[in-house]
């Protein structure tokens, strides 16, 4: 009896076993495979695809920023330029405004004064007109030459002074120390006698003239052409 029911089992296991084979499904389960890789593999590349064209208008729209930047860089700088430009300018014209003074002063030596074209020079001490004159030689001019109105004018100083000046008389005619006879004179209404020309600063300049024996003392002016 035990044996019999040992068997009995023994058979049902077989078959079940026989029952429960399913070699041909699993196979053709293993064969669905390739299937399911075949289908991730196309979505793969159309990301790919996707990836690749879907950047394309991502970088025409990168490139319109990079030209505007582009633009904005030149128009700076040509702005810049143009500021730098203007500032040299006005540097040159400063410049030349604040050179030319001095270059006006140190045509001058120390001690004389410019008028014009010319350097002059007031004495503080006493010549006759001769020495006067010969003064003047020795520091490279002549007495003073009053050839325009605006010089007479320039050449009024304050002090009750009298000077020397390039005028004298010869046979009645009154010359300049260079030899030009007298054109424009400003001759005081009341003169003493002298045949040497005076220049007073404490007078009016359309009438400051008058004339001094030629060997009395007072003081004198020098010029030195520039």
């Amino acid at each position: 009896m035990e044996m019999h029911e040992i068997s009995t089992e023994g058979d049902k296991n077989e078959g079940d076993v026989e029952a429960s084979e399913p070699t041909p499904e699993a196979k053709t389960e293993e064969e669905a495979e390739p299937d399911h890789y075949s289908k991730l593999q196309s979505p793969s590349d159309d990301i790919y695809s996707e990836a690749y064209y879907g950047g394309a208008p991502g970088k025409e729209k990168a490139d319109k920023p990079a030209e505007g930047n582009t633009r904005l860089y030149r128009a700076v700088c040509l702005l810049l330029t143009i500021l730098c430009l203007v500032l040299l300018l006005v540097v040159i014209v400063l410049s030349l405004k604040h050179v030319a003074p001095q270059r006006r002063c140190q045509q001058c030596a120390d001690g004389w004064l410019t008028f014009g074209r010319s350097c002059f020079f007031l004495s503080t001490f006493r010549l006759s007109w001769n020495e006067s004159q010969r003064n003047c030689s020795a520091r490279g001019g002549s007495l003073a030459v009053i050839s325009s109105q605006s010089l007479q004018v320039d050449l009024i100083l304050p002090g009750n002074m009298q000077y020397w000046i390039g005028l004298r008389q010869n046979s009645n005619t009154w010359t300049w120390v260079n030899n030009t006879a007298l054109q424009q004179s400003y001759w005081a209404r009341i003169r003493p006698k002298g045949d040497c020309g005076v220049l007073d600063s404490d007078s009016p300049p359309e009438r400051n003239w008058f004339t001094a024996p030629c060997h009395t003392y007072t003081y004198f002016i020098c010029q030195l052409q520039m």
